[in-house]
Formats: C-alpha cells, structure tokens, sequence
C-alpha cells in the first residue's frame, strides 16, 4: 500500500522495561533517531542529555519513520511502540593487540580478575599460587604461596581491599593485593573443592566483610574475615554447588548439580525459596546488577574515596540507578541446553525460558546496563538475548571449539569470549558481527576479563602464559 508522505505516525515511546514513557505522539514521518533522542530526553526532564538506542520489536531503529513504514509496508493506523534504550556516555574501544605475555605460572591460568578500579589483576592456576600483576610495567608483582592444590577461582572484595581464592583442597585464603601477603591462616570447613566465590555488595556493608564460597561438597558457606569464621552454613542442596551470587538486596543465590536454584537470606541463612525448572546440572548464574556489584563505588572516572562510608554511599546510588524501579533479574544456565530468567523476589515461575543452544550453556552474563544477556556454550557458539525480556537476539558465531568465558566492555557495547579453539573474539552487540579476532595463546583459553576502565583484556589458559591486550 502506498503511504501518504504527510501523514503522521502514531507513537508509543516505551522504557526498556515497557512502561510508556508520556502518552502516544503523533509524529512526523521525517523523525528519526536524532529528534527521537530530543524526544525522550525531554520528556524524561533529563538534565544531562543521554544518547539512546530505538528499537521496534528487537530490531534497532536506525532511518527515520518514513522510511522505516515503507521498509515494513506498516499501517500507520496502528501505534508504533519504540523502546528507547539509553546508552553509556563513554565510549570503550575494541582492545586490538596483545601488548604482554607474561610468564609466571607453572601450570594452567585458570582464573583471572580485574580489581574493581580496573588497576590490579589478579590470576589463579593449577600450579597452586595466586599472582598480582603490575599493570603499568606489565609484569609479575606477587606471587602468593599458601595453597595445596590448584586455585579454581578469586574474587576481589568489591571496595578493593582483600582477594579470596579458593582451590581444590577446600581452603580459602584472603590475601592483600597491596603487598601480597596472606592475611591470617587458610579458612577451613569444606570438605571438597570450592566452585565459586561472591562478595556482600559494598553498598550493603563497608568496609566489605563477608564473603559467600560455593563448594562441590553440597554446601555454601558465609565467613566473616574480621572474625575469620565460617558465620552460616547454607545447608539444602543434594550435590555439588556450582555458582553462586551475593545480591543487590541481600539476598544469596546458589546453582547445583541438583538441578535447583535455591535463594537465601543473609541475616540467619534462612531459605527464602528453590527455583525449579531445570532437567540438568545448573552451571552458571548471572544478576542483572553484576557490573555494579562487582565495581561498588568505582565507575569509568577513576574517582577514588577517603572513606568506607563515602564508598558506600557512591555504591548504594550506583546501584540505585543502574536497578531503577525494576526488580533484580537472575539468568542461570545448564547442562540441559537452556536457560530460565527469573525475578526471585517477585516469583518462583520462570520469566522466560531461553532455548537454541545446541550443548550445555557454561557461562551466562548480563551486560553492564542490564538490558543484554549474553551465554557460552560448548556448541561454539556466544548467544545473545534481551536482558530484560529473554528474547532471543543473535548468534555469534566463530568459535570453532568450546566457549568457557565471556566478559563485558564497560559500556556494553562489545562483547568478549575465549574458547578451546584458543582464541578471543570481541563482537560488536549493535551490528552483531566479530570486531576482532584475537589469535595469540597456544592451547585452549580458560578464562577472560575486561577491565571495569575498559581500557585492558587479560587471558590465560592451558599454556600457562597471561596475556594483556589492549587497544
């Protein structure tokens, strides 16, 4: 049909969330992204202007409506709802080349970790230490002895002060990222190896005391670092606990082999509820409000804070406006194919179930501004889906062998993975294409992590080496 070039176009602008933003507007069919931006920052009283995306459906609005009516041979009769997505301010380049590989570790880089400022890096391996890295001159700062057994995964405390590992005897140890040392004796109490660790967000106590460790024994347990204690055994799971996640509102949640999801509170470790629906091992777990969680107070400004109580006000508005008035989402990911979303203060039922993974689902992670989900699979490929609905959105694929880990650019626009075929890939999530393809390791990549300033990648794996890569 043809359309008439005058008429206007009727128009819902919606939140991501879908709320309508204002009542419908006519507009004219010569508007397009740019006046849209006007638009809605006007309508949202926006003090510092803020760039947006649109979207119709899932599909990004980038010609004005005119053009996009006649693209879809659409009825202008009927009201045409645009999510308006907003954009990060600053803008994260695609890392390019490796700029070191540092030698160190004797055995496997299993896991590697920014510290929430993005100025320290931190690796475990098979060959029993802990390492710091000196950023600046890319080379080794600490290497930290204590262990038995290999390290399986480190957690900086989000305010920055205390790294935890855990390794395949059980023992976890806190060390002191300015100089390397342990802090105190091995804290002891599982009895198999520990699977994952999650701090309490600084915004809910700082400086940052409490810790949450997963275990394959069956068992999460809280510790207290200042008592050096184990506080509270979350005891419910029938087998190994595979991931678990200290939330924005207190609240701890635990994957297992059992196939449950279990949600727990912080104060007594009571269980607040299971989450059912998975016909296989739960692997991994993802919040909505990670990104923040993770950096606490420290954001792409670098600005720094003289006290624990001014971090944790910079924390708590943080997170304040990066949850909104929506709820916190969990995504969890298995050994069944698929993956549920869920709102757990909410409900018990699935928000979505997200299928199309051919193989188990290794890695779930939810992009810095909530709005993106992405997922690793052994079926080699990176998938990505809408963050708040579940919706499928594309496949990246290029892996020719397993993906293990992926990580988000700050501004979450790009998107890394490592893989068994032992390289790292960067996808751009706006065009849905590889922005880089990044050869270098000699065996199979375990792990990788963007740095919270965007600025640095680092990687390890089976050849033992860590590499830097930056832009």
């Amino acid at each position: 049909m043809d359309i008439d070039a005058s008429a206007s176009v009727m128009c819902q602008l919606l939140s991501p969330e879908g709320d309508p933003l204002g009542s419908a507007l006519y507009l004219p069919q010569n508007v397009g992204p740019p006046q849209l931006q006007e638009i809605v920052n006007q309508l949202l009283h926006n003090e510092e202007k803020l760039p947006y995306a649109f979207y119709v459906g899932d599909e990004e609005l980038s010609v004005h409506l005119g053009a996009y009516m006649r693209q879809k041979n659409a009825n202008v009769e009927v009201t045409l709802r645009i999510v308006c997505q907003p954009q990060a301010l600053f803008r994260i380049r695609p890392v390019n080349r490796c700029s070191a590989t540092i030698a160190g570790h004797t055995e496997a880089v299993i896991a590697v970790s920014f510290s929430p400022d993005g100025k320290s890096l931190a690796s475990g391996s098979g060959d029993t230490t802990v390492r710091f890295w000196d950023l600046s001159t890319q080379t080794p700062l600490f290497t930290c002895k204590g262990h038995k057994n290999w390290v399986l995964c480190i957690a900086w405390s989000p305010d920055g002060k205390h790294l935890v590992s855990g390794s395949k005897s059980g023992e976890l140890i806190l060390w002191d990222p300015k100089t390397g040392n342990q802090l105190g004796t091995p804290l002891m109490g599982h009895r198999k190896w520990i699977t994952a660790v999650s701090w309490e967000p600084v915004h809910l106590q700082s400086p940052c005391r409490r810790f949450v460790s997963a275990s394959k024994d069956g068992d999460a347990r809280i510790w207290d670092i200042t008592t050096r204690k184990c506080v509270i055994s979350l005891t419910g799971h029938t087998s190994s606990v595979t991931c678990v996640k200290w939330g924005g509102d207190g609240l701890i949640y635990t994957g297992s082999q059992d196939c449950l999801i279990k949600v727990w509170e912080t104060s007594q470790g009571k269980l607040v509820k299971t989450l059912k629906g998975h016909g296989h091992w739960v692997n991994s777990l993802a919040l909505s409000t990670e990104y923040v969680l993770r950096t606490g107070a420290y954001d792409h400004t670098g600005k720094t804070f003289s006290t624990a109580e001014e971090m944790k006000e910079a924390a708590l508005a943080r997170y304040k406006k990066m949850r909104g008035n929506a709820p916190e989402r969990l995504v969890s990911g298995s050994d069944d194919f698929t993956m549920f979303l869920w709102e757990p203060t909410i409900s018990k039922q699935p928000k979505a179930r997200m299928t199309g993974h051919q193989k188990l689902v290794n890695h779930v992670y939810f992009s810095p501004d909530g709005q993106w989900l992405a997922s690793a699979s052994f079926d080699k490929s990176v998938k990505l889906w809408n963050g708040i609905t579940g919706k499928f959105v594309a496949a990246f694929r290029g892996h020719v062998a397993d993906v293990y880990q992926i990580s988000w650019s700050a501004d979450s626009r790009l998107l890394l993975s490592g893989s068994k075929d032992s390289t790292l890939k960067i996808w751009d999530i706006r065009t849905h294409k590889l922005k880089m393809d990044l050869p270098g390791h000699a065996d199979e990549v375990y792990t990788v992590d963007w740095s919270p300033d965007g600025e640095k990648v680092a990687s390890g794996g089976k050849d033992r080496v860590l590499k830097l890569w930056m832009n």
